[in-house]
């Protein structure tokens, strides 16, 4: 599957090397890419709701009514490994396949913020796969990068609202083979108020919920 192709960016590192990874500021692809957040994410923290918030004050609430029949039909949870979960439904324009995961840690411990959530998303429909979010649950300050290391490597994510993306499609790709070879990922946001936040996420599981989604949208690596 091939996603959506603006400018490649500079700098990917080799599979065994550990570097920072830029890119080139690509605000069409990123701008496209950020209008499918609040949807998942309405998805994501309903079906991952059973498992406990770490370090979180404010517990998220269910999607309401009005999210959930933005689609044709309701998520189906296609397996869950370790700390990830797949799923797929069917809208207009065709079937979605994404995976959500909870972070193990938060720091600072009792920050007051929804619970953060990774998500990986593909619309074969869209002819668009490897879509990268981090739900930081708070709203991020203006113009900040969010921080993501991935076992030394590193990536900058654009923000907008509470949520963070790739600038393009290229680097969407690298940081999903990154996250499945790897064994943790890091996150580190700047809120509007307030001390920076890091999440550490174990990528146990992770890439077999990838192939998961993969085998369920169609999308060949």
């Amino acid at each position: 599957m091939q996603g959506k192709r603006p400018s490649r960016p500079h700098g990917l590192c080799a599979a065994a090397m550990r570097c920072d990874v830029a890119s080139a500021p690509a605000p069409g692809y990123g701008a496209e890419m950020s209008k499918y957040g609040p949807l998942q994410l309405g998805f994501a923290v309903g079906l991952l709701i059973s498992i406990p918030a770490a370090g979180h004050t404010e517990s998220p609430k269910r999607p309401s009514i009005a999210a959930r029949s933005q689609t044709a039909t309701p998520a189906e949870q296609l397996g869950a490994i370790e700390a990830w979960a797949a799923y797929a439904y069917n809208e207009k324009s065709g079937k979605v396949c994404y995976l959500a995961g909870q972070p193990d840690k938060s720091r600072p411990l009792g920050a007051k913020r929804k619970r953060p959530v990774a998500m990986v998303t593909h619309r074969p429909g869209e002819r668009v796969a490897n879509v990268v979010s981090f739900v930081e649950g708070y709203p991020l300050k203006e113009g900040s990068d969010v921080s993501l290391d991935i076992g030394g490597t590193k990536f900058g994510l654009f923000t907008k609202g509470d949520s963070a993306w790739a600038r393009t499609a290229e680097l969407d790709k690298a940081i999903v083979e990154a996250m499945t070879r790897g064994k943790q990922a890091m996150v580190k946001g700047t809120p509007m108020k307030g001390p920076v936040t890091t999440d550490t996420y174990s990528l146990a599981g992770f890439a077999q919920a990838i192939a998961l989604i993969d085998k369920a949208c169609d999308v060949k690596r």
